[in-house]
C-alpha cells in the first residue's frame, strides 16, 4: 500500500497594505515560496488587493510555484499569520521629513496593533511604516508583545544605501561591502566607519575621508533622494530587506542584522527602538549585539537617540 507522506503545512504571511511595497513583497514571498501570502489592505482598497493577488497567482502559473496569494479587505483573513510585515500608512511626499506623517499614520498602526492582537497574537511582526522608529514603538507598546517579535526595518535598508555607494566610490563588487548603520531611521543616523570593510579590509583604506563624508551625507538623505526623483517613497531594496528578515524568522538562519530593535540598556538607550545589530533567527530579535563604537560615533548615536526621543515625546502626547 503506498501511503502519502505527510505534508509540512506552509507557514502564512500577512502583508499589510497592498501599496508598492506591499506588492514588492508578495512578489519577492510567492517567488521564494516561503508561505502563503494574504495581501491586506482597507476595504475601499481590497479590490486592488485583489487584483495583485490574482496577477502574481497567474503568475506563479507560469513560473511553477505553489504558494496561495490571496487579496483581503478582511482581518480575518490574516488570522493565525506566522508573520506580519506592515507597510500601512501615508508614504513621504516631496519636501517631507519621515516626522511629517505621525499624524497620519499613528492612528493608522493602533488601528492594525489592535487587529493583529486580536487575529494574529502569535506572529513575528516586521513594521516598514514611518516615522519608523516610533510606528514600531507605539505597536508594540499597543499589543503588549515581547520585544523580540517586534522588530522595525530600518537599519537593513540604511545599511544597503551606503554600502552600494561605497561599493560605487572603491570601486569594488558590492557582494564584498560589509556596511552597518545604527541609531533612528532618518537624518541622524549613524554610520559605523569602524565596522565597514570590503572583504575584511577596512573601507578607509579605499575610499578618502571626504569621500566617505560624501557617502555618508548621501546615506542619511538617501530616502529623501528618491521620494524626490519618484515622488513617493522607496520600494524595491525596502522590500528586500524585510523579505530576507522573513527568510531569517522562518529558517532560523541566525542572522546579523540592522533593524530597529527594542533597547533596554544597550548602548546606553532604555525604554526605544533604535537601529542596531541583531542575531534574527526562530526565536525573532534573540540578541542585540553591541558593537565597540568611538568617542564620535558614541556622541552622534547619543544625538540620534536625542532625536528619536523628541517624535516620540509627541506620540506620548496624542495618545
Amino acid at each position: 500500500m503506498v501511503r502519502a507522506a505527510a505534508m509540512t503545512k506552509r507557514k502564512k504571511i500577512a502583508l499589510i497594505g497592498a501599496g508598492n511595497i506591499g506588492g514588492e513583497l508578495a512578489a519577492q514571498i510567492s517567488r521564494m515560496e516561503l508561505g502563503d501570502v494574504v495581501l491586506f489592505d482597507i476595504p475601499a482598497k481590497e479590490n486592488f488587493a485583489k487584483g495583485k493577488a490574482l496577477d502574481l497567482e497567474q503568475d506563479q502559473a507560469l513560473s511553477g510555484r505553489d504558494s496561495s496569494v490571496i487579496g483581503s479587505g478582511n482581518w480575518a483573513d490574516c488570522a493565525g499569520a506566522d508573520v506580519l510585515i506592515i507597510t500601512a500608512g501615508i508614504p513621504r511626499k516631496p519636501g517631507q521629513d519621515r516626522e511629517d506623517l505621525i499624524a497620519s499614520n499613528l492612528p493608522i498602526i493602533r488601528d492594525v496593533a489592535d487587529n493583529a492582537k486580536k487575529h494574529c497574537p502569535d506572529a513575528l511582526a516586521i513594521i516598514v511604516s514611518n516615522p519608523l522608529d516610533v510606528m514600531v514603538y507605539e505597536f508594540k507598546r499597543r499589543t503588549g508583545w515581547p520585544k523580540q517579535r517586534v522588530v522595525g526595518m530600518a537599519g537593513m535598508l540604511d545599511s544597503a544605501r551606503f554600502e552600494l555607494f561605497l561599493a560605487r566610490e572603491a570601486g569594488v563588487s558590492v557582494k564584498d561591502v560589509r556596511a552597518m548603520v545604527l541609531g533612528g531611521h532618518g537624518d541622524s543616523m549613524v554610520p559605523i566607519l569602524s565596522a565597514c570593510t570590503i572583504h575584511g579590509v577596512k573601507a578607509t583604506e579605499f575610499v578618502a575621508k571626504d569621500k566617505l563624508d560624501a557617502i555618508i551625507a548621501r546615506t542619511r538623505k538617501g530616502g529623501g533622494e528618491i521620494v524626490g526623483l519618484m515622488g513617493t517613497s522607496a520600494y524595491y531594496t525596502p522590500a528586500t530587506a524585510a523579505v530576507q528578515m522573513t527568510e531569517a524568522y522562518l529558517r532560523d538562519q541566525k542572522r546579523m542584522v540592522a533593524c530597529a530593535a527594542y533597547l533596554e540598556g544597550e548602548y546606553g538607550l532604555k525604554d526605544m527602538y533604535m537601529g542596531a545589530p541583531v542575531v534574527l533567527g526562530a526565536g525573532g530579535v534573540e540578541k542585540v549585539i553591541e558593537v565597540e563604537l568611538s568617542p564620535e560615533e558614541k556622541e552622534m548615536l547619543a544625538k540620534s537617540a536625542k532625536a528619536v526621543q523628541g517624535v516620540m515625546d509627541i506620540v506620548n502626547k496624542m495618545s
